[in-house]
């Protein structure tokens, strides 16, 4: 009996067959090689059965290729560029379960091709292996690849099945045929390429990839980082270039080592952008800020350079951090951590005993943090009662850095910025990763302490680069617009309060109305309506300053790990202080402009992406709870209904105007209110109500309520039912039905006949009624809390089908 081939060599001699170009090997190929013949064959044949068992290689007939290998010619898809500008490509049919593997399309030879090819683009392809992928060579190309839709999919029971798309404006379902539902399950969430349209119908699709069972909280993020495009993955070359990061030595870097700062971050941080110091000079402080070095590591036109450039920033989302740059530098060689040695940007600052700054300068440093505290362990200690860890530099460290916020809190006095203090919110998760609770985030001056400290350097930095005459990207916030302003004026003016028109508003004038609010109690209610006024923060090489911070200049500095804003404000320090490598570039200068815009959107994009995931986790939280009522507060008015926040938890849902059955209401928009044609009664902005919850579903995030509330009157009583009907099975509290009711007095209003007359002669037709029109985009506040607005609808409305009687 011949000895059968050590099953490596098999393995090695089935890849060298493939990288000459030929197809897969058969079995008899194998034999050939290894001289194994006649009955040996048999035991040749079992040996790649369990090569195929284990896993390593994929028998299909006679012939053996390695697992998860491709065929030497196939049809890819190009899904985008990586770092260097090739075409990254992903095999139409994947060719085994499993992220599929690298294929890269060289721009050159993309550029080569009629039509030329690029991202969306679908070609046959030739693959030649090369060590970490494969490299694709143009065969044929066909034109535009298919759409991709995420959705959930139902089978059918003879095969097939359709897929039910997890956005919001997802309405439409696409049939997918028998034989193209791959290995999709009922309640799999699902990629499905959709088929080109051809007749009427529901338009078909065939299942691409299953990523697993929609109703696994684990997948809830992966719904909103595909809906919104956030990549997760780094290319290759972005890792390698991560991976040969070393520190720098001491030529362009201080010895900052024995200056005890540390950092105060929260409890669960993995990244450490910033560290502090203060200590006593002359009669005021002297103040150290130390960021994260990354512009020695990130340096312009790398990989990593690129890479973080086309994310723009990390993304935070409940169960998971998506970061800008690769798990080495933002949890490793960039993250001050406590008792390592790391590069640092510094930016030193003397200020007197009233927060006035006399000076500053930024320098390089290696530095160490002598201690990572958390916010609450900052905080009893600066009380008076220090834990363990931050007990020794509670004298030395803890006390002067207060002293020095003290004193910063006496300058910002004399300019003071909008103080809207907005609950913040943190959803708790289980193990498992379920909501276990909803917790309201604590607000200690330890995070003031911070703030003031990084928005001063900040200043700092927009300040150094003007004076420098470099140009750079600021942070701008501009002045709320004059329609805005006017109709808080209204607003304010229904419910006794005034704010001036035709004057320049600064946040002064806002902060006397919230102090004005903060004695009735109103504070929620107030800081809401002026944070519908604000203009949303952006990033622009144009200065208009910051109207929320009341600052005339200012620019992102302090958080280079997860903005890539920061990082350009990092180089051109750099650069103009001759700081040493990875300053930034005369090309990079000129395109700044591009850069602001770019990033800003990706900004919006990770907004996006983390309230989608918010609304999904506390739509589940609150599934069970289907027919409770809740306190809320009204959160935004429209002709479509009432967008609602909920008290406790911070959800947010719609009531739809269709369901307000106590009167016809329309729409005061200047006042921000719903006005009943019948009783006069309003539902207004902030408003206090109690709403009950008629519909949740995870996969959307959309939750629909009802309102319990009645209408208030003009002096804010409940509105009084004067002897109206008592309210009969599936009528209103007016005792009509919700559709009677609206006709009856669209008619009354009209002075239209009461009956339809519109079939006899002379008659009037009837107005068609107008379907309330499309929302729009959601409105933050720029660098304050976002907040849901009116039109960011939480749920896709659909009626329902009426059940015959």
């Amino acid at each position: 009996m011949a000895q059968l081939p050590d099953p490596k060599n098999i393995i090695a001699f089935i890849n060298d067959w493939l990288n000459q170009g030929g197809g897969p090997p058969t079995r008899r190929d194998i034999a050939k090689a290894f001289k194994v013949k006649g009955p040996d064959r048999a035991q040749l044949r079992r040996l790649l059965t369990e090569l195929e068992d284990a896993g390593a290689i994929k028998l299909d007939g006679k012939r053996a290729q390695i697992a998860g290998a491709l065929p030497p010619v196939t049809v890819v898809d190009v899904t985008g560029t990586d770092a260097d500008g090739d075409l990254l490509c992903a095999p139409v049919a994947a060719a085994d379960e499993g992220p599929s593997p690298t294929i890269i399309l060289p721009s050159g030879a993309a550029a080569k091709t009629r039509p030329a090819i690029g991202v969306g683009t679908r070609f046959l392809a030739r693959l030649t292996p090369d060590g970490m992928g494969f490299v694709a060579s143009p065969i044929k190309v066909f034109g535009r690849s298919a759409s991709r839709v995420l959705g959930v999919f139902t089978a059918a029971k003879r095969g097939g099945g359709y897929v039910a798309p997890v956005g919001k404006k997802g309405n439409d379902s696409y049939d997918v045929p028998a034989g193209d539902e791959a290995s999709a399950q009922t309640g799999d969430l699902v990629w499905i390429e959709v088929k080109n349209a051809r007749g009427y119908g529901a338009r078909k699709a065939r299942v691409h990839e299953v990523v697993g069972d929609v109703a696994n909280a684990k997948n809830w993020s992966l719904i909103a980082l595909a809906n919104n495009e956030i990549p997760v993955a780094f290319p290759d070359s972005v890792l390698r270039e991560a991976a040969s990061a070393e520190l720098p030595d001491t030529k362009h870097h201080e010895d900052l080592t024995a200056l005890p700062l540390i950092t105060i971050d929260p409890a669960t941080a993995k990244d450490h952008d910033d560290a502090v110091h203060a200590a006593p000079d002359g009669d005021g402080w002297k103040i150290t800020v130390a960021i994260a070095d990354v512009s020695w590591f990130v340096r312009p036109g790398s990989a990593l350079d690129k890479e973080a450039e086309k994310r723009g920033n990390s993304v935070y989302l409940v169960d998971r951090v998506v970061p800008m740059l690769p798990e080495r530098l933002s949890n490793d060689l960039c993250s001050l951590k406590a008792g390592i040695d790391r590069p640092a940007l510094i930016c030193e600052m003397q200020i007197d005993g009233e927060g006035n700054r006399r000076g500053h300068r930024f320098f390089r440093a290696m530095i160490r943090s002598h201690a990572g505290l958390s916010y609450e362990e900052a905080q009893a200690a600066a009380d008076g009662k220090p834990g363990k860890k931050a007990l020794p530099f509670k004298e030395t460290v803890i006390d002067p850095l207060w002293a020095a916020y003290g004193a910063m809190n006496v300058a910002r006095a004399k300019r003071p910025s909008l103080d809207l203090d907005m609950p913040e919110r943190q959803i708790l998760l289980t193990k498992d990763g379920d909501v276990k609770g909803i917790h309201v985030k604590d607000r200690f001056d330890a995070h003031k302490l911070i703030e003031a400290m990084m928005v001063a350097a900040n200043v700092c930095a927009a300040e150094s680069l003007e004076k420098a005459k470099r140009a750079l990207i600021y942070r701008v916030h501009d002045e709320p617009k004059e329609d805005r302003l006017d109709n808080l004026s209204e607003y304010l003016a229904t419910i006794d309060y005034s704010l001036p028109k035709g004057q320049v508003i600064t946040p002064v004038a806002f902060n006397r109305i919230l102090a004005k609010a903060a004695t009735r109690d109103e504070t929620d209610m107030i800081s809401l309506a002026i944070l519908r006024t604000q203009s949303q923060a952006i990033y622009d090489t144009k200065n208009v300053g910051h109207f929320g911070l009341f600052l005339t200049r200012y620019a992102h500095f302090t958080s280079p790990i997860r903005r890539y804003a920061d990082l350009t404000i990092h180089r051109a320090l750099v650069a103009a202080h001759k700081l040493g490598p990875g300053g930034v570039r005369m090309d990079d200068e000129d395109r700044l402009s591009k850069v602001a815009e770019h990033i800003t959107v990706m900004e919006r994009r990770a907004v996006a992406a983390e309230r989608e995931t918010q609304d999904r986790f506390l739509a589940a939280y609150l599934q069970t709870e289907i027919g409770a009522t809740f306190p809320a507060r009204i959160g935004g008015v429209t002709r479509a209904g009432l967008f609602v926040t909920l008290d406790e938890t911070g959800a947010d849902g719609f009531v739809p105007m269709r369901t307000l059955w106590s009167d016809h209401f329309e729409h005061d928009e200047a006042g921000a209110r719903l006005v009943g044609q019948h009783t006069g009664g309003v539902y207004r902005l902030s408003q206090r109500v109690e709403v009950k919850l008629v519909e949740a579903t995870p996969v959307s995030g959309g939750m629909r309520f009802e309102m319990v509330t009645e209408p208030l009157e003009g002096d804010g009583t409940p509105v009084r039912r004067r002897g109206r009907p008592a309210p009969g099975p599936g009528r209103g509290p007016g005792g009509y039905s919700g559709r009677k009711k609206a006709r009856a007095l669209a008619k009354k209003s009209a002075g239209g006949p009461k009956k339809n007359a519109a079939s006899k002669p002379g008659a009037t037709a009837k107005a068609p009624i107008k379907k309330p029109p499309r929302q729009p985009d959601l409105k933050t506040g720029g660098d304050l809390a976002p907040q849901k607005a009116p039109g960011d609808e939480s749920v896709a409305l659909k009626r329902r089908p009426r059940k015959k009687k």
